[in-house]
């Protein structure tokens, strides 16, 4: 999100600019996962909209994003009993449709055809330009380990989150201002659960479990649950997502991932009291999900050396902070 604000907003002002994404397609943590029962948001599950630029943004896709009123979120116990029933939601809460990731998606497709989106592309170093000072080259890896310089940039911005970027700077012994705040910042991993259930009747006549779609659990491992099938726009089989808990994520990051998946499965029938055997089940580490503490600014932008960051991370862990983060630095430079 942060990465295609700042892009589109630097292209709308005139600048050529070129992406460099390390996965298949954009879309960072509002990662949408298809599978044969439906896609799964394995990032972020909703966004807000405060930004009166959110949302002007916003309406230059109409029909994307939808209301998601998930019969207000509930808040359970450790036991999994609601501790406060029907929570209404004190702002609206959206997604994006037909999953999370569509939203950056279709504002990243006019960069795709325009060929200034490089996908399955890693940059591994920074370094100066020598025929064009003081200008940068990117050293980047594709598929099958190719590599690759690419030249003649004037400015490069690292939207990412704050350990990766600081660990860029630090590998490509970039002397920069930005380092030290990076260091500053901290971000939670968060291992997801991701499960289907094609037995169960259609939601909307009998639906497995509670009769509620989300909730904010204090549950020592799970942090969050929300029934995928309830958001709008979204395939009617019976699937949750389950977010764990900061802390436990913390200390079960480097577990096998079947075992992180056993423990999640068997505390999300504690709390849900589904026990049924799923027919899908599938989980996917967030090594930086979180942020525990932000920056504290929109963003970073190093004007003598040409070199800016920014991320959800600058200001908190909404995806309308990493919008607002995207288009600060993009207008710093601009």
């Amino acid at each position: 999100m942060a990465g295609i604000a700042c892009a589109r907003t630097l292209v709308q002002a005139g600048h050529r600019v070129t992406v460099f994404e390390k996965s298949s397609q954009a879309g960072g943590r509002t990662a949408t996962i298809d599978t044969p029962f439906g896609n799964f948001d394995a990032g972020a599950q909703y966004f807000t909209v405060r930004d009166p630029r959110f949302a002007r943004a916003i309406d230059t896709v109409p029909g994307i994003c939808k209301r998601w009123s998930a019969n207000s979120v509930q808040v359970l116990d450790a036991a999994g009993r609601v501790a406060a029933a029907g929570l209404p939601h004190r702002e609206a809460h959206w997604v994006a449709s037909p999953g999370m990731q569509a939203l950056v998606g279709t504002w990243a497709e006019p960069l795709r055809l325009a060929g200034q989106l490089l996908t399955n592309t890693r940059v591994t170093r920074i370094e100066p330009d020598p025929l064009n000072p003081p200008g940068w080259q990117l050293r980047t890896e594709g598929p099958g380990g190719s590599q690759h310089v690419y030249a003649g940039f004037d400015a490069v911005l690292l939207a990412q989150p704050a350990v990766p970027a600081q660990a860029l700077l630090a590998s490509s012994a970039v002397d920069t201002p930005l380092t030290d705040a990076l260091s500053k910042v901290a971000i939670a991993p968060c291992w997801t659960l991701m499960l289907a259930y094609p037995q169960a009747v259609r939601p909307g006549l009998t639906t497995l479990g509670p009769q509620w779609n989300a909730a904010r659990s204090t549950h020592h491992r799970i942090a969050w649950l929300a029934r995928e099938s309830s958001k709008p726009g979204r395939n009617v089989v019976e699937r949750w997502t389950v977010q764990a808990s900061p802390a436990w994520s913390a200390e079960h990051l480097e577990d096998d991932e079947a075992r992180v998946q056993a423990k999640l499965l068997k505390a999300f029938a504690e709390v849900t009291g589904i026990r049924a055997t799923p027919a899908h089940a599938d989980t996917r580490r967030w090594r930086y999900a979180q942020t525990t503490h932000p920056l504290g600014k929109t963003h970073l932008w190093d004007t003598a050396m040409g070199l800016g960051a920014c991320g959800d991370w600058c200001l908190g862990h909404r995806v309308e902070d990493a919008f607002v983060s995207g288009l600060e630095l993009a207008l710093a430079v601009a």
